[in-house]
């Protein structure tokens, strides 16, 4: 079977790397010292791009417009709000994202980014690691808690039902927000994210990115959230007011928020590293060996099904297959 060519648009784990050898002609966007000349050169041949969050590169209309060929976008990650959805769908390109393998870890990763956010557990280890125990011969300062709060959660998707089953386990009051109230949930619904964070003082965001969720948590919500309020973003940096929180942060407006996703990642606004009650990780909430193994092997197995010709496994809602 012959190798149909597909234009990587950044570095992938090593496991996508050999699969992508193996079974296709690829073209690494990142190593190319010249794009324009490559599109003008090679363009109409690309079939398949694979993609990612963190590869830094978009796929815009004009990259896409300029691979007449292009069949597949197959996305390592759950979200893909970095793709020209409407163009894709236009031209019958199938896009692909790895649902399902990555929730389990996402959840674990949140509840761990709550504690350390609410039991302020980084700057205590900071604390320890400066002497400042044995300095002082005081303990650290008491902390807030979760035994005294509500959380109410942005979302309530795969990942969203997750993290609520493992809050169950804490013995918390949970709501969510969304567009409309799910099935069998037993949790209160909100369609007003002001309202639920007027009723709640912790939020968890865990939605898509996209124009439609473009800083909705403004300073409205966090005005609303008070001053023992709590924010914990897993979602997309694009989700939030940077600059809103950044104030609401310094103000006094909330108590605390964790973040796992930023605007502009990886080169992201260091004036967040100067704030004290705002715990940072560098988008890990998939990082984990296992998890990402999963999400390669389905990557290319998306690929490998355009391939073949067979269905893909995991194309989006906005784009499902119709045939290659």
């Amino acid at each position: 079977m012959s190798k149909p060519p597909v234009l990587v648009t950044g570095p992938m784990m090593p496991s996508v790397t050999e699969r992508l050898h193996a079974e296709f002609e690829p073209y690494w966007m990142n190593e190319l010292d010249d794009l324009e000349a490559f599109i003008a050169r090679e363009g109409s041949r690309i079939e398949a791009i694979c993609t990612g969050a963190h590869t830094g590169v978009r796929t815009e209309r004009s990259l896409i417009a300029r691979l007449p060929s292009l069949r597949i976008i197959s996305n390592y990650g759950v979200g893909y709000d970095s793709i020209d959805l409407p163009e894709a769908g236009r031209r019958r390109i199938v896009v692909t994202n790895t649902p399902d393998v990555l929730t389990e870890e996402v959840a674990d990763t949140t509840i761990g980014l709550l504690l350390m956010t609410v039991r302020e557990l980084s700057r205590a280890e900071s604390w320890l690691r400066a002497g400042q125990w044995a300095a002082t011969g005081v303990d650290y300062p008491y902390t807030p808690s979760l035994r005294d709060r509500s959380i109410g959660l942005v979302g309530y998707g795969r990942i969203g039902k997750a993290i609520g089953r493992r809050l169950e386990a804490f013995g918390i009051p949970l709501s969510y927000y969304g567009r409309k109230p799910q099935p069998d949930v037993p949790y209160p619904f909100y369609n007003d994210l002001v309202a639920m964070a007027e009723d709640v003082d912790t939020l968890i965001a865990i939605l898509p990115g996209g124009p439609a969720t473009q800083n909705l948590i403004d300073a409205r919500v966090l005005e609303a959230l008070g001053p023992n309020g709590v924010f914990i973003n897993m979602a997309r940096g694009s989700v939030v007011d940077e600059a809103a929180l950044k104030t609401a942060l310094r103000n006094g407006t909330i108590l605390a928020a964790g973040l796992d996703v930023f605007m502009n990642e990886p080169r992201i606004d260091t004036d967040l590293f100067t704030i004290p009650n705002l715990t940072l990780l560098p988008h890990v909430g998939s990082a984990s060996l296992h998890t990402r193994t999963m999400m390669g092997n389905l990557t290319m197995d998306n690929l490998m099904a355009y391939k073949q010709r067979k269905p893909p496994l995991t194309p989006v809602p906005e784009t499902p297959f119709k045939g290659w």
